[in-house]
């Protein structure tokens, strides 16, 4: 495999010598502009003058160039040096293939000295100012570069604190609920052992998986569905037939990639809020569903509704740090009237799988 740093030279190697191409076409121009080239050096014209600027500045370039990436220069004067011999050579070089292609003799420089140092003076000058320019986009691409690898720096930085403030997050959850939930299991044990026992079972498989997910940052939406079920089956008991519920969740959605510990929070808050504070209780409906590049879940209830909730709690301002926090912007946490009664809390995520629903 070719190492990052390599194709980064390459690139600017290409690069060079095109914006150099580019600049010998000009000078050609100028020379055929100025009838520049006595007799004895080939056809007169923009052909002539075109291969020997081509010829010349390529090579200048390229040693040049070259010599940079192969010795490393650690003064100015080293940098001095290494650009001047290259532009010599270059020179050098590039008359002798141009005199070549034109069909020549290189001999011919040597017999009218005069030409030769107007060619030699005119390539340090066009080389000085060509290289002036590559060393003004070295040092900006360098500046780039420093600005790109600090950015990556901070980014990181950022990861791992959000990583960190999730599973803050996370554990802000579980403390509530497990202390209300053991305290009921005591309260049964005396009255009702066997309603005490299937909820302690309930809560055993629960925390099972709850605890094997506390450590990972991705699940399923299929293992969310089934801790929710674990859950509302603990509250069930307690609350016995106030309490209904109905999970429409479709066969296709189940594998997708989603955040642990997002959903709960909206089905405590929705049997809290909504159900709880009912004489009569209430049911809560969760649907989740994938619409073409998103993941949609919603968890309803029958209870008072959103303007006789206003606080509905710190669990929905987790869920909103922690889709901030995975999503930038991009998820989002929807409270809405549930007709004909209760509220509706919706969650929007990207659909990382890429997949989309198929039912019709």
């Amino acid at each position: 495999m070719i190492d990052i740093t390599e194709k980064m030279r390459s690139k600017s190697f290409l690069k060079g010598m095109l914006i150099t191409a580019a600049a010998d076409t000009v000078i050609a121009l100028f020379l055929t502009a100025v009838d520049f080239g006595p007799p004895g050096f080939g056809p007169n014209g923009f052909y002539r003058n075109f291969v020997f600027s081509q010829c010349i500045g390529l090579s200048c370039c390229s040693l040049m160039m070259g010599s940079r990436y192969i010795i490393e220069a650690r003064t100015w004067l080293r940098h001095f040096l290494l650009d001047a011999t290259g532009l010599v050579m270059g020179v050098v070089i590039g008359l002798f293939l141009g005199s070549v292609i034109i069909g020549i003799p290189p001999s011919s420089f040597v017999q009218q000295y005069g030409v030769f140092i107007k060619i030699l003076i005119g390539s340090i000058v066009a080389g000085t100012l060509i290289n002036y320019f590559f060393s003004i986009q070295s040092r900006v691409s360098a500046a780039e570069n420093l600005v790109q690898e600090e950015r990556i720096k901070r980014l990181t930085s950022e990861k791992k604190a959000i990583e960190a403030n999730l599973r803050l997050l996370q554990a802000q959850i579980e403390p509530h609920f497990l202390f209300n939930t053991l305290s009921n299991i005591l309260s049964l044990l005396d009255s009702d052992s066997e309603k005490g026992k299937s909820m302690l079972t309930s809560l055993t498989r629960y925390l099972r998986k709850s605890l094997s997910k506390s450590r990972e940052y991705t699940s399923t939406v299929g293992q969310e569905m089934e801790l929710i079920e674990d859950y509302l089956k603990i509250f069930k008991v307690r609350m016995g037939a106030r309490l209904l519920f109905k999970l429409d969740v479709s066969d296709s959605v189940g594998d997708l990639p989603f955040p642990p510990m997002l959903i709960q929070p909206l089905v405590e808050n929705a049997i809290k809020h909504g159900i709880e504070s009912n004489i009569d209780g209430g049911e809560i409906i969760i649907r989740v569903e994938n619409e073409k590049d998103r993941i949609r879940v919603e968890v309803s209830d029958t209870g008072p509704g959103l303007h006789a909730n206003s606080d509905p709690g710190v669990g929905i301002e987790n869920i909103k740090d922690r889709l901030e926090s995975l999503y930038a912007g991009q998820g989002r946490l929807i409270l809405e009237e549930n007709e004909p009664s209760g509220l509706k809390a919706i969650i929007e995520v990207p659909n990382e799988s890429g997949q989309g629903d198929h039912r019709r």
